[in-house]
């Protein structure tokens, strides 16, 4: 009975916040914001942005990018969902990135970008992002800003504590919200306490070139692993997990899994892991989970399907997890640039707890225990805890942090930022934001040298912000001036699907990095033709290969004879170009799959199956010069019993 009338007043609370904050805006639909701000957020044309925003889509699956501080949206990367714009998951070529132990999957939900560091400072390499529905960790390469790395991860559901960095980029980790039989087996969901578990997998990447691949999997209880953020500086070398229903509920998890007074941060030392794997430690498990590999010089995608992972027993494991008690039902979980500060933000407290890692590694030597659960050590609270910023909103989520000695902390149910100080806990300043905020995201503010001039509030609701779209209404970011005592909000703008997380870094740190086209002469494809004069349509039984180029402003060939119907055909086709920001597209009449989108020296691939006799156009979908609309050619399609042999012309007459 208690427990319903705590929900019940809880629920009340919400609503008369939720109300009050839409109530609030009164004064805001009237008027503009000051000349000041929207001087702040101005880029004259022709000028550039200072800081690249990488936004996840949450349910799109993909990650936007956009320059701050105008909110200016530049391009949407295609990473979990298929995306025709520019064929992915569709071409030949990327339809394999999208291969999983379940087959081809279209979808994911992406949330938690992180961008690669050196020395704990962001380098500006690669961006790793999670899919969360069908478990993946995909790499970005900021040279191309393309996806060319996906990763399964096996033994998890729900990739939600993920992916994060570590200092030097050693690891990126991802853990799993949803603990299932581990090996998955038919088992009822009554056995859940006890039986269930969770993993935390650590993928090894490869300093060259970013490759992933998994090095261990770490066997946990069966709580739901919610945030993680890497140790920094002094802590570098442990990883710190937020867990909820430490009281292992299975169902109504909402009032069951809210029971416990406290709840766990998971820290893990990965270092002392690392050396008992190096050791030989650990057991490798049967398993299977794909990954997939974008090579830039063949243009192409391949997919490997692997049938163990190593997975370690943290009870083998002496000193490598402890549990940190927090309060209650805890969600964001993030260290400050020194790594001496861990934040805890327990959505159903009314307090955001602080704990210390120089009290954490004291309680550790000097074994201050409280007891143990599933055989790993649960420290004391109050010989870990650093302090507590005393009510400062409702519904604590997220911190980061702006190298200047505060912490900005988002509240989802008062909707609101409140900028805090490290150390003596007082609440500096506090600003509304339009409405029900999730995370937030200072550039650089989990690394350890934040850039602490620009603060982006990503928010579930917007109501009235924007013209109205019938039901489905935009989500959206806001920016905020935190160089002074107090933050100024600047601008909002409509972000792509759901704006979960972001990261953000100067632009000068990638711009003159950034690929402007691909060398025609290290093109590998094996169906590529560098000129027209390698053009070339073969059949090899009802299968025919179109080797075609394309230029300014023609194909080659443009006019191709003696294809059947019941045939498949593959247009395989090269951009010739050789000159930046010169893509071109193709596209084929009754095309069940979408357009190409090729760049400068990229060879790209479909598949077409023609059904009807007759002459069929394909045409350059993007404009490319005066002359666009003349880049085009047809088909001819004859009955399947036809005796008309394949002929082509390469627009020579």
């Amino acid at each position: 009975m208690k427990n319903i009338i705590k929900i019940s007043i809880g629920f009340l609370m919400v609503m008369i916040a939720f109300t009050s904050c839409n109530n609030g805006n009164s004064s805001q639909s009237n008027g503009a914001l000051s000349s000041s701000a929207a001087e702040k957020v101005y880029v004259a044309p022709g000028e550039h942005d200072e800081f690249y925003a990488f936004v996840s889509g949450g349910f799109s699956g993909q990650l936007a990018v956009y320059g701050l501080p105008s909110g200016r949206l530049f391009k949407v990367i295609p990473v979990f969902s298929v995306d025709a714009e520019k064929a992915w998951g569709f071409n030949e070529e990327t339809k394999p990135m999208l291969n999983t132990s379940h087959g081809f999957i279209p979808w994911d939900d992406s949330h938690h970008p992180d961008i690669s560091q050196t020395n704990g400072e962001l380098d500006g390499r690669w961006v790793f992002i999670n899919g969360n529905n069908t478990p993946r960790i995909a790499k970005i390469d900021l040279t191309t800003f393309e996806t060319t790395e996906i990763i399964e991860i096996p033994n998890t559901a729900g990739n939600h504590s993920s992916s994060y960095v570590t200092d030097n980029t050693e690891y990126v980790i991802a853990g799993t919200r949803f603990s299932v039989p581990v090996p998955q087996r038919d088992m009822s969901i009554k056995e859940y306490k006890g039986n269930f578990k969770g993993t935390l997998s650590f993928i090894k990447v490869d300093p060259e070139d970013g490759g992933m691949e998994i090095k261990f999997q770490l066997l946990m209880p069966g709580f739901d692993y919610d945030k993680a953020h890497p140790g920094r500086g002094k802590s570098h070398g442990w990883f710190f997990y937020t867990t909820y229903n430490t009281e292992e509920a299975h169902t109504l998890l909402e009032v069951n899994a809210s029971q416990n007074d406290k709840d766990f941060i998971a820290a893990v030392n990965w270092k002392k892991i690392e050396e008992y794997v190096n050791n030989g430690g650990g057991k490798m498990m049967p398993t299977n989970y794909a990954h997939n590999v974008y090579d830039d010089k063949t243009h192409s995608a391949t997919s490997t399907m692997i049938k163990e992972v190593l997975m370690v027993d943290p009870a083998e494991v002496p000193g490598a997890v402890y549990f940190l008690p927090t309060p209650k039902s805890p969600h964001g979980c993030d260290v400050d640039p020194t790594g001496e500060y861990i934040v805890g933000s327990g959505k159903l407290s009314a307090n955001v707890t602080v704990h210390s890692f120089t009290k954490m590694l004291d309680a550790i030597e000097n074994e201050k225990f409280a007891g143990k659960a599933y055989g790993i050590p649960i420290l004391n609270f109050e010989d870990v805890l650093a302090g507590s910023v005393e009510q400062p909103g409702l519904g604590p989520l997220h911190t980061e942090f702006d190298g200047k000695g505060n912490a900005y902390t988002t509240f989802f149910i008062s909707s609101e930022v409140v900028k805090w100080k490290l150390g003596t806990w007082e609440v500096l300043d506090r600003k509304p934001t339009y409405y029900s905020v999730g995370h937030l995201m200072i550039p650089g503010g989990n690394s350890q040298k934040p850039f602490g001039k620009y603060l982006l509030a990503m928010n579930k609701i917007t109501k009235d912000r924007y013209l109205p779209t019938g039901p489905e209404v935009t989500q959206s970011a806001q920016l905020y001036d935190i160089t002074g005592d107090k933050m100024e909000l600047l601008l909002d703008f409509p972000t792509v699907g759901e704006p979960h997380y972001a990261a953000g870094i100067p632009a000068d740190l990638i711009k003159s990095k950034s690929k402007k086209l691909f060398n025609l002469e290290e093109n590998e494809h094996p169906y590529a033709a560098k000129t027209p004069s390698e053009t070339k349509v073969v059949r090899t039984g009802n299968e025919v290969h179109i080797y075609m180029t394309m230029i300014r402003s023609h194909f080659a060939p443009d006019n191709i004879e003696g294809v059947k119907v019941g045939d498949k055909v593959y247009f395989h086709v090269t951009n010739l170009e050789q000159d930046y920001d010169v893509p071109h597209g193709v596209a084929m009449i009754g095309a069940q799959t979408s357009e190409l989108l090729i760049m400068p020296g990229q060879t790209e691939t479909f598949v077409w199956y023609p059904k009807q006799v007759g002459v069929w156009p394909f045409y350059c979908t993007d404009f490319c010069s005066a002359l666009h609309q003349e880049m085009q050619g047809y088909v001819r399609v004859s009955p399947k019993s036809s005796n008309i042999e394949l002929s082509w012309s390469l627009g020579e007459d």
